[in-house]
C-alpha cells in the first residue's frame, strides 16, 4: 500500500481490492510507529470518514479539533467550524488523519519556527523539509498520508514540496476559498494540495476548488474537472525560460536536473523559448513590505481577549504587551514589527506603496510573458534541503529560500513543483512550472506528462520504506 498514489488507493477501494478501513488503519499504524522521527504532525485528532486519509496543515480551521498555527498564543483554541476546505472534504467523506506542523503562523521556510518543535525532512533527519508547510510535505513523502493540504503565501507549499521531493500546487489566487484559514497575507494566501503525483494534486483541487460566498476574494463559476486534461500530449507546447531564474548562487546540481527535465520535455514534443522577468530582482524586498504589512494588520486581533493565550495583569494594555511577548515567536514578532513600521504614518508612502507599484510590474512581467509561451519554467529553489539549524540565526539568507517562489504569489497565478531528480547527496531537487491565472489544466498536464515520463515521484526515503 506504501507505494500507491491515492489515486490508485481509490480504484483499489472501489475495486473492492482493499476496504477505506484497511487504508485507514495502515495509515494510522504508520503515523503512529514513524510521526516521532521527523515530527511531522503536530496532533493526531482523527476526524472519522470512509475515504482516502489526509493531512491538515494546522493553521486551517477543524471544528472540534486543536488549531494552533504552531503558536503558543493559539494553544488550546478550539475553533467552534471547519474551514471550507475542510468542509469540502467531509462532504467527499475524507478521513482527517490530523493536524500538520508548520513555522509559527506560516511565517518561515524551513519548519523550524514552530513552537512546539521542528519537522525534519525524510531524506535526511539532519536536514529540514522546508516550509512553511513543511508537516504536510514530510508526512507525504514518507508516506504517512498520501496526501495533505498546504497554503502558500510566497512558496510554502511548493518549496517544501521541493525540499521533500513530492508535488506541491499552489493554485490561482481565489480558486480556493480561504475562509477558515489563519490569515498571514490575505492578498497572498492560498491553500493547496501537496501529494505524490500530479493526478492526485488534480483531483484533490477538483475537490477543494469551489466558488464561496463566505470569502469575498473567491473567484465565482462552477467547478472544473482538472483530471480531464491530464491526456494527450504536450506537442506544440511553449515553454519560457527566464534568465532571471539561473543566476549565479543557484546549486550546480540543482541546475542540471532541471535542464534536463527541460531537454525530456523538448523530446516529448515541447518547445522552449529564452524570456526575461525582467523586474525578478525586486520579489524578496516587495514581497516582505507586502506580507509583513498585511501580517502586521492580520495578527493584531490575537490580543489575548477573546481567544486563545491570555496573561493576566494588572491592566488591559499590559495583558496585551504580556500575552504577545509570550504568546509570539521571535520570527512573529520580527515580521510584525517589519510590517507596522512599513504602514507607519510617514513610511506608508515609502514602502508598502511602492512595494504595490512593484508588485504590478512584476505581475506585468508574466502577462507579457504569457503572451509568447504556455507556460514557464524554473527551479523551485535555487538549493536542496539545507541542515537544521544552518540559517536559523540569518533571516535574510532564510528569506531568499523563496526568491524563486514569491513571484508567483504577487502575480496571484498557479504554480506547480514536481521532483526531478536529487543532488549529490541525495536530496530531492524541484521543478517548478509556472502558468497565467487559471491555467491549472496546463500546469498540471505538463507535470502529468513528465511524470509518466519518469520516477522520481515514486521514491521513497529508504527510513520510511517498510510496509
Amino acid at each position: 500500500m506504501i507505494d500507491k498514489s491515492a489515486k490508485e488507493l481509490i480504484e483499489e477501494i472501489d475495486k473492492k481490492s482493499i476496504n477505506a478501513k484497511e487504508v485507514i488503519n495502515f495509515y494510522k499504524q504508520r503515523i503512529d510507529k514513524h510521526n516521532s522521527l521527523i515530527n511531522a504532525f503536530i496532533n493526531t485528532t482523527i476526524i472519522d470518514g470512509d475515504g482516502v486519509p489526509i493531512g491538515i496543515k494546522d493553521n486551517i480551521c477543524t471544528e472540534g479539533v486543536e488549531t494552533t498555527c504552531a503558536s503558543k498564543i493559539l494553544k488550546g483554541f478550539i475553533p467552534p467550524y471547519d474551514a471550507t476546505v475542510v468542509k469540502l472534504l467531509k462532504e467527499a467523506d475524507f478521513t482527517i488523519m490530523g493536524k500538520t506542523n508548520l513555522d509559527e503562523f506560516a511565517m518561515g521556510s524551513s519548519t523550524e519556527n514552530s513552537s512546539f518543535f521542528i519537522t525534519k525532512n525524510p531524506w535526511n533527519l539532519d536536514y529540514v523539509p522546508g516550509g512553511s508547510s513543511g508537516g504536510s510535505a514530510a508526512a507525504v513523502a514518507a508516506r504517512l498520508v498520501p496526501w495533505a493540504l498546504g497554503s502558500d503565501t510566497g512558496g510554502s507549499i511548493r518549496q517544501p514540496a521541493a525540499f521533500c521531493g513530492v508535488t506541491g500546487l499552489k493554485p490561482t489566487y481565489g480558486l480556493v476559498s480561504r475562509f477558515g484559514l489563519v490569515a498571514f497575507g490575505s492578498s497572498l494566501d492560498q491553500i493547496g494540495p501537496i501529494t505524490i503525483t500530479a493526478y492526485d494534486a488534480a483531483l484533490l483541487l477538483e475537490i477543494i476548488a469551489s466558488y464561496d460566498k463566505n470569502d469575498s476574494t473567491s473567484i465565482p463559476g462552477n467547478r472544473r474537472k482538472y483530471t480531464q486534461a491530464l491526456n494527450g500530449d504536450i506537442k506544440g507546447l511553449k515553454i519560457g525560460i527566464p534568465k532571471e531564474y539561473f543566476i549565479e548562487g543557484i546549486e550546480k546540481d540543482v541546475k542540471e536536473r532541471v535542464l534536463e527535465a527541460i531537454e525530456l520535455l523538448k523530446s516529448l514534443g515541447a518547445t522552449v523559448e529564452n524570456i526575461s522577468l525582467p523586474h525578478t530582482e525586486y520579489a524578496v524586498p516587495v514581497y516582505y513590505l507586502v506580507a509583513t504589512a498585511e501580517a502586521s494588520s492580520n495578527l493584531s486581533r490575537f490580543d489575548g481577549v477573546q481567544y486563545g493565550l491570555r496573561i493576566e495583569k494588572e491592566n488591559l494594555i499590559a495583558m496585551y504587551k504580556e500575552t504577545r511577548r509570550a504568546g509570539f515567536g521571535s520570527e512573529v514578532k520580527r515580521r510584525i514589527m517589519l510590517g507596522t513600521y512599513a504602514l507607519s504614518s510617514g513610511y506608508y508612502d515609502a514602502y508598502y506603496l511602492k512595494a504595490q507599484k512593484v508588485r504590478s510590474l512584476i505581475k506585468q512581467d508574466f502577462l507579457e510573458s504569457f503572451k509568447k509561451v504556455d507556460v514557464i519554467i524554473t527551479p523551485t529553489s535555487p538549493t536542496v534541503a539545507f541542515k537544521i539549524g544552518e540559517k536559523v540565526d540569518d533571516p535574510l539568507s532564510m528569506y531568499l529560500s523563496d526568491i524563486f517562489t514569491i513571484s508567483v504569489n504577487l502575480a496571484g497565478i498557479p504554480a506547480i513543483s514536481i521532483p526531478c531528480g536529487f543532488d549529490k547527496n541525495n536530496l530531492p531537487v524541484g521543478l517548478q512550472i509556472i502558468g497565467p491565472a487559471l491555467s491549472e489544466e496546463i500546469i498540471l498536464k505538463v507535470a502529468d506528462i513528465y511524470q509518466r515520463n519518469t520516477n522520481w515521484h515514486r521514491m521513497i526515503p529508504k527510513t520510511f520504506l517498510d510496509g
